[in-house]
């Protein structure tokens, strides 16, 4: 009888060490990693110093063994609370700092718990501004401020898409056109200004950040919609799902790895622990 229990017990264990490994070294790779491939990840609401930001941050390290990323663009909130050099060291640098080792590079945009001085913060290559432009392979980015969407820069926007060449063009900013989020849900008043001049330029993607959630949204006036603001900060059970979400989760941390493959944008949503949450690959409008 003792015997019995004994082995019960240590099958037991096994189970749970398995399980726990599982988690620990994640599902396999789910995207292509095509030769010559536009390779990023996305974080957002992320900059917290805190033990579960860490974790997504080693968490990212072990899928860049698999797929090797060259760079991670931020959706805002990226340094919460004081900003003082000891804060930027806790909530950025050292999370960050093995994929910055690796020559890893990260794109800042503002949430509005930043602060407009974070755009001088080399790491954040933001040269400076509120709101700019980068050109990798096919893909142009776009990071927008959107705290402040004032004239200035909606030009600026219009001027720079409007003489975009690239194959695949995406914006990324903090606040959601089109969020199921409880907490704060979608940002009407940007919509009204931004959606216009994304649907007459053909923008592919928008990336957000603000909900601590995840959600993927059906694609709306042909742009497809991703919120990410779960990298650092939770709200647990808070998405709301509608017949326009497509897939969520909110119920642990994650972050986004995408890769853009000629006309192809594969993607894969990983939590915490190391589990795929979402996954799946888009054609290029029109083909």
């Amino acid at each position: 009888m003792k015997r019995s229990v004994f082995l019960l017990l240590l099958l037991r264990g096994f189970a749970a060490a398995a399980k726990a490994l599982q988690q620990t070294i994640g599902p396999a790779l789910k995207l292509p990693v095509k030769p010559n491939s536009v390779r990023f990840a996305i974080i957002g609401d992320s900059g917290t110093g805190e033990r579960p930001q860490i974790e997504v941050a080693q968490q990212m390290m072990t899928f860049r063994k698999d797929f090797p990323f060259d760079f991670v663009l931020m959706l805002g909130d990226n340094i919460y609370g004081s900003k003082t050099e000891a804060d930027f060291r806790k909530k950025f640098e050292h999370p960050y700092e093995p994929m910055r080792s690796a020559g890893v590079k990260f794109y800042a945009s503002l949430g509005n718990h930043d602060h407009t001085s974070e755009r001088l913060y080399k790491p954040f290559n933001m040269d400076g501004q509120r709101y700019y432009t980068f050109k990798n392979g096919n893909v142009q980015f776009f990071a927008l401020d959107s705290n402040y969407m004032d004239p200035a820069q909606l030009d600026w926007l219009d001027h720079q898409l409007s003489g975009s060449g690239a194959t695949w063009k995406i914006c990324f900013f903090h606040h959601p056109l089109y969020s199921h989020g409880r907490f704060h849900g979608s940002d009407l008043d940007l919509r009204a200004r931004l959606e216009p001049m994304l649907m007459k330029y053909k923008v592919d993607v928008v990336l957000n950040g603000h909900e601590h959630v995840y959600e993927r949204v059906k694609p709306q006036q042909g742009i497809y919609y991703f919120v990410l603001g779960n990298s650092g900060e939770l709200r647990l059970n808070n998405l709301n799902p509608s017949p326009d979400t497509e897939k969520g989760f909110d119920t642990d941390r994650t972050f986004g790895l995408i890769e853009i493959a000629g006309d192809q944008f594969n993607f894969q949503i990983i939590s915490r622990a190391g589990a795929t949450v979402d996954s799946g690959a888009m054609q290029k409008a029109g083909k």
